[in-house]
């Protein structure tokens, strides 16, 4: 696993406890720093910030210190745990620290130490932001006091993309962990949702994937996890009290509440700054992937074959196996780089699979920077062979209005036959396209509701008539067509309570059910919507689980989602006990019917590496034992 961060702490605060996970399981473990984050450099509550001088190498060391802390805890259970640090040269030309947990070699630290913003939105050229845009030829660095790196350096905007590029091929990831690059901004202050940082931080980190993707040729393949950051604050919590509690307590190890001597260090053992709240605006309390979300990427033929999509490499890759019993194939990359993690399906008429997404692509100017909707179909039913991804656009004018803030589609195919995508927009609003009798697409219509956050649904009900549903910040609200080929009719509250992100939906001969967590809970909810007379919701019904955060997938008996630790947890059955798996794995699962009485269930493993089970629709169900696809993830 290799995160790639702004700031120390954003890997506590906005990446755990999937970071937790890892260390506890023994996986290999690398977080890389961009910069200091030496902020006004002094370290200090609102209590003692006025007495206390500014430092900022000293208050950049106090982070590493307690970032330091905070790992060995995780790792070792001793925040005292030792580190070796040494300096390594970088490939932009500049050097790094890079620390190692001796009691664990596999966790590893990298600081490239460069300038922080100093401020979550305002103007400040000398920043990543600023060297982005062009603003600024180069950035400079800001050495914590106490690194062994001893001589500062500068980069420009491509020495920063080769540094990244070089720390990539050096530890070979199958996961990359980074923050969001399009976290949007608020309606009414036209500010940024998440810190200027952590966006142009994971933009950077993109332009260095896709390096690393094009020119290393010998690596293994590698999944990408996007994070939400300080829109977490104002969400339902995604996490029950335990995971909640365990999170802030490494939070309270980094912030160095009890600020005893135990790292030797003048600067300090920790964030003392954060001292006054760890647990931030409530970031402590939820994590929630930024994209990757989708549960429709397995999916079923005609001759009840099995087709997985997920993005590997920047390039969405193809798992099949032909009919019931046949031998899988892949992972085969489609044609087309920089697609973002997250790909759903929809089974055309005429039986063809259309796989959706959405794509980043860099231009010549920051303004240049765009991400838009596409599609590819297969060129048969059955055929393992796709047409080229076509562009649907997106329903933002520019990067600068909304930071190309759109969410994954959202896609369904109603009883007329006629595929619709919908996205959440930029002003977290519902937009959608849909596809005319000829093929061509109609424009993006403006579909109402205010407020909505994650992803969209959609499915079809028994009647062939297509429902979309949105969660906000307090609720979920939806809308349905009144007859298949028809407009979508208007936004309609649900009167459902706040969900935790994100949502499942699932078609079925009496409406759509709808799968949610419960906040503060982790427990899987259910509640069947119908478009009899309009939108009305039924039937909420309080699952249980096994705690755990992110999709739920569910298809004809099965259920299946993360459980507490980050393993697999499933239901076979209504009313039997959950079981947990011990895979680990990267995005959301996903499910789908095949045959009469037969349930498929794919993950990605943290290697990137394709799992399937089966589970028939039994008395005495269970899941068979997982079955890896494809070779060992040690190259493309």
């Amino acid at each position: 696993m290799l995160q790639i961060v702004a700031h120390p702490d954003d890997d506590l605060y906005f990446m755990n406890p999937d970071l937790r996970y890892s260390i506890t399981a023994g996986h290999p473990v690398t977080s890389v720093y961009l910069t200091s984050g030496e902020a006004d450099g002094i370290n200090a509550g609102a209590a003692k910030t006025a007495s206390t001088a500014p430092d900022k190498p000293a208050y950049a060391e106090a982070r590493q210190n307690g970032i330091r802390a905070a790992y060995a805890k995780m790792a070792t259970g001793d925040r005292r745990s030792a580190w070796k640090r040494t300096v390594i040269p970088t490939d932009g030309g500049g050097r790094a620290e890079l620390d190692v947990l001796v009691a664990r070699p596999e966790v590893n630290l990298v600081w490239l130490q460069m300038r922080e913003a100093g401020n979550v939105y305002a103007d400040r050229p000398d920043s990543l932001h600023g060297l982005w845009d062009g603003r600024v030829e180069r950035l400079e660095s800001v050495l914590a006091s106490g690194t062994p790196v001893r001589q500062p350096y500068t980069y420009t905007r491509e020495q920063v993309v080769r540094t990244l590029l070089g720390v990539l091929e050096r530890y070979r990831p199958t996961t990359v962990r980074l923050q969001d690059p399009t976290p949007g901004r608020h309606a009414d202050t036209r500010r940024y949702t998440d810190h200027q940082d952590h966006m142009y931080g994971a933009r950077f980190a993109q332009a260095a994937l896709a390096a690393y993707a094009k020119e290393v040729k010998d690596r293994p393949h590698f999944a990408v996890q996007n994070y939400l950051g300080y829109l977490n604050g104002s969400l339902p919590s995604s996490l029950d009290p335990v995971e909640a509690g365990e999170k802030l307590d490494i939070l309270d190890t980094y912030a160095w509440l009890d600020q005893s001597d135990h790292c030797g260090s003048e600067a300090g053992c920790g964030d003392l700054k954060v001292a006054d709240h760890p647990a931030g605006n409530n970031w402590t309390r939820s994590i929630n992937y930024a994209r990757g979300t989708s549960t429709s990427w397995l999916t079923s033929d005609r001759d009840h074959g099995l087709w997985a999509f997920k993005v590997l490499d920047g390039q969405v890759a193809v798992w099949h196996r032909a009919g019931l019993i046949g031998a899988w194939s892949g992972p085969r990359l489609l044609p087309g780089t920089g697609m973002d993690p997250g790909i759903s399906t929809a089974t055309l008429p005429d039986g063809r699979i259309a796989a959706f997404g959405t794509r980043t692509a860099f231009g010549a100017r920051p303004a240049d920077y765009t991400r838009e909707v596409v599609m590819a179909v297969q060129r048969a039913s059955g055929s393992e062979e796709f047409g080229p991804w076509e562009s649907l656009g997106t329903p933002e004018t520019s990067d600068e209005a909304w930071t190309s803030d759109i969410s994954a589609p959202a896609v369904s195919v109603d009883g007329a036959g006629q595929p619709a995508v919908y996205v959440r927009d930029g002003a977290h609003t519902l937009r959608g396209r849909v596809r005319a009798a000829d093929g061509g697409w109609g424009p993006w219509l403006r579909l109402g509701g205010d407020g909505l956050t994650g992803n969209p649904v959609t499915a079809v009900d028994g009647a062939g008539r297509r429902v979309v549903l949105a969660g906000t910040a307090r609720t979920v609200v939806g809308w349905v067509q009144p007859r298949p080929g028809a407009p979508l009719g208007p936004v309609t509250a649900t009167g459902l309570p706040d969900t935790a992100l994100p949502l499942t939906a699932q078609g079925g001969p009496t409406g759509v059910r709808l799968w949610f967590r419960k906040p503060g809970s982790g427990n899987v909810r259910t509640a069947l919507v119908t478009a009899d007379g309009g939108l009305r919701v039924s039937g909420l019904t309080d699952l249980g689980g096994l705690s755990g955060f992110g999709a739920v997938t569910a298809s004809g008996h099965l259920l299946a989602g993360r459980a507490a630790g980050g393993q697999l947890g499933s239901e076979v059955g209504p009313g039997r006990p959950w079981e947990r798996s011990p895979l680990m794995f990267v995005g959301s699962p996903s499910s789908t019917t095949t045959g009469r009485n037969m349930v498929s269930l794919a993950v990605v493993g943290l290697d990137a590496r394709l799992y399937v089970t089966s589970s028939q629709d039994s008395p005495d169900a269970y899941l068979a034992p997982w079955q890896p696809v494809g070779p060992r993830n040690t190259g493309p």
